[in-house]
């Protein structure tokens, strides 16, 4: 690819022109003297990042020595713990504090809901994304296996019914009526100044009438009812003419909920973005978001179509005067982490730029786009989630990064707010130093136990053979973790003012599952969790309705707090005596994630799939499944648990399931029977037997090397 020279910097010809063609213009930003400041930036900059990745490699290192030199002996926690601080693993912890962000939006502060995530790379998923802030849940309800029953082809009365019977007694939930019940509702209308329903020649109202908050429509026939609860909206359409509304009791047509408050925009786990070309794809979507402008052409059921944002919306309050709600969910932009760097753009010495720091001068720079209007933050701010920092220092890094970003484009100190990804160990052990760090421009700590599972195995890959991945779920240090980051999220102050998030739920097709089981996170105190898609969205956010989370951190900061000791808990095996049965099984669950997974990367480069589990259930996978599964099967070589021929045999017996369960994607490259030639094999081999070798265990560098790879043999 051609590369322009630029001061000191050599820059891929794409990402060049993008910049100055596309991102800058608009900006009032000078174009050489961006360029001129932004190399000066990142030749500081980069020597920072640098040493900081030595760091971990040399805490690393004194952490396996330990395990080594006390192999056999009985685990000693204080004696644990003093060598962890002795290292400078856990720092001293200093006097309370509270946040102080300011000009924070009222999704991350006053709303609690489901958070989308979404690769930044795909236009059509993104735009989906952005607007699953509203959602139907007659739709979300009739598609799932929420409701049971089989949908059969075409509209099926029965499940409808089935359907409407399910929301009705959710509004009965969250918008109680004086007497009645919604099912029994014949008519709505408004009348002084009250929402009045109607059932059986009689009236009534609804128990709290601060709930009803406006309408569309005339008072005596409106065409939707707007309500709200727990800071969430609900918005009950009425459409006689319509298919369903024609039929029902109320002429109640759909009803549709505040789904997805915020969605994080992904340059990270969930992408495949390895060059120029790539980076300038994601770039790009980003800009198009930023600008408003972003579309789609979409192709349904034989029907051309274009997808764009959606507009806000617009109701009449009882006294005429307007409500504008948001038609959009919250845009926050996850940069990459620390580690990795991009061939996009060479520094004075022939070194890739450090792509953390790429980002973010770039996705801020895009996101100067949005002050003018002022579409995805009201308050003028930019979101970056940042994940995979190890420890205050390195989230101190951010800042000064974030610092220097404001400083070169011409922007207000803190206008960058900064969410922390709680997935490493060494930050989930000093989170409140952490958060101190970047107090003024904090505004969410999640606690990604995905990537956070990873880091345990690596952390403590001499300490012994880890548990298997089911134990690992209801294992002592992992309910610690997620109970700890909420204790000091909400000693920090975050309740009101910044996200306290939850992670992923990972099966798609399964949510009737999700409604029985993501409640949780709420009641644990989370006033965000994230969901894999708009459905789950719109399903989850019924959660919130059901449960006052702010009420429920109140509560929640009495309790009894959790142990540093109890997160210390290592999750290795005492007596590993399985039987080859149990070892292979666990193997072959690993091996086929890890491969339905990496052959799309590779091949596709798809960052995000739904991969079916041995059990064939879809799974949704990206580099922090990967991490885990890879991570586990290394260590389990490790310890001989098992050997690298049983290994072998077992990732060529499940590849080939792989390609028999693609079968039907055209553009699929089998791994079998010619297992050498495939990259993609290759790759996840390489995953699992360097895998010990991997700074922290992480899944990029051999991603991408063979990604860029197999794009040099297309």
């Amino acid at each position: 690819m051609k590369k322009i020279k630029i001061n000191n910097l050599q820059v891929d010809e794409p990402l060049f022109k993008f910049l100055n063609e596309e991102a800058i213009p608009g900006t009032n930003i000078n174009v050489d003297k961006f360029w001129e400041d932004f190399d000066k930036a990142v030749h500081n900059l980069a020597p920072i990042n640098k040493e900081l990745l030595k760091k971990r490699d040399q805490i690393q290192k004194k952490i396996d020595e330990w395990h080594l030199s006390k192999k056999g002996a009985a685990f000693d926690k204080d004696q644990y713990f003093n060598f962890l601080k002795s290292i400078n693993y856990i720092v001293d912890e200093k006097e309370d504090f509270k946040i102080k962000t300011s000009n924070v939006d009222e999704e991350i502060a006053n709303i609690a809901g489901p958070q989308l995530v979404v690769p930044v790379d795909n236009a059509r998923y993104v735009l989906n994304a952005a607007n699953a802030r509203w959602g139907s849940l007659y739709d979300a309800l009739y598609g799932t296996d929420v409701i049971s029953g089989d949908k059969g082809k075409g509209y099926n009365p029965e499940r409808g019914y089935k359907v409407i019977s399910y929301v009705r007694d959710f509004l009965d939930q969250v918008v109680p009526l004086s007497k009645s019940k919604w099912k029994e509702i014949t008519k709505i209308q408004i009348g002084d100044d009250k929402l009045v329903l109607f059932f059986k020649n009689e009236k009534c109202y609804i128990k709290n009438n601060d709930q009803f908050i406006g309408f569309n429509g005339e008072k005596n026939n409106p065409k939707s009812i707007l309500l709200k609860n727990n800071n969430l909206h609900i918005d009950i359409i009425i459409d006689p003419n319509s298919s369903i509304g024609k039929d029902d009791l109320a002429n109640i047509s759909d009803v549709m909920i505040e789904s997805a408050i915020s969605t994080i925009v992904d340059n990270e786990d969930s992408v495949a973005a390895v060059d120029a070309k790539d980076k300038v794809k994601c770039y790009r979507n980003w800009l198009g978001l930023m600008k408003g402008t972003l579309q789609a052409e979409i192709q349904k059921n034989g029907k051309k179509f274009t997808r764009k944002l959606n507009p806000d919306r617009n109701y009449t309050r009882v006294d005429g005067s307007k409500i504008i709600l948001h038609g959009r969910s919250l845009l926050l932009n996850r940069n990459v982490g620390h580690l990795m760097t991009n061939p996009s753009i060479l520094l004075s010495d022939d070194s890739e730029i450090p792509e953390g720091i790429m980002d973010a001068f770039i996705s801020t720079l895009c996101a100067i786009h949005d002050l003018k209007n002022k579409k995805n933050s009201r308050t003028g701010s930019f979101y970056v989630v940042k994940p995979k920092m190890h420890g205050p220092d390195e989230v101190g890094f951010t800042n000064d990064l974030f610092g220097k970003v404001e400083e070169v484009l011409g922007l207000k100190k803190y206008f960058i707010k900064v969410g922390i990804m709680d997935e490493e160990r060494r930050t989930t052990v000093n989170l409140k130093e952490c958060i101190r760090k970047v107090k003024e421009r904090v505004v969410f700590i999640n606690t990604g136990f995905l990537d956070r599972t990873g880091d345990e195995m690596h952390t403590s890959f001499e300490a012994g053979p880890m548990i298997f991945k089911g134990e690992m779920k209801k294992s002592t240090w992992l309910n610690t973790y997620e109970d700890w980051n909420v204790d000091i999220g909400l000693s920090c102050g975050f309740s009101g003012k910044a996200q306290i998030g939850k992670g992923m739920w990972a099966m798609p097709d399964r949510m009737a599952d999700m409604m029985k089981q993501k409640i949780n996170h709420p009641k644990s105190g989370a006033n965000c969790a994230w969901v894999p898609s708009p459905t789950a969205a719109t399903l989850h956010s019924m959660h919130y309705h059901q449960l006052d989370v702010f009420k429920k951190q109140k509560q929640l900061t009495s309790r009894v707090k959790a142990k540093l000791e109890d997160i210390l808990n290592i999750p290795v095996a005492d007596r590993p005596n399985w039987s080859v049965e149990e070892i292979n099984r666990e193997l072959e669950n690993n091996a086929q994630g890890i491969l339905g997974y990496v052959v799309r990367w590779i091949d596709q480069g798809v960052g995000c799939s739904k991969v079916p589990d041995i059990n064939n259930v879809g799974l949704m996978e990206d580099r922090a499944t990967l991490r885990i599964s890879s991570q586990h099967i290394a260590n389990w070589l490790h310890h001989s648990i098992c050997s690298k021929e049983q290994v072998l045999k077992v990732m060529k017996k499940m590849a080939s399931i792989v390609d028999k369960q693609n079968v039907k994607d055209k553009n699929y490259q089998s791994m079998s029977p010619d297992f050498e030639k495939s990259i993609a094999f290759s790759a996840a081999c390489d995953l699992v037997f360097k895998g010990r070798e991997q700074p922290s265990g992480y899944t990029e560098p051999l991603l991408h090397k063979r990604r860029l790879e197999k794009k040099a043999n297309q």
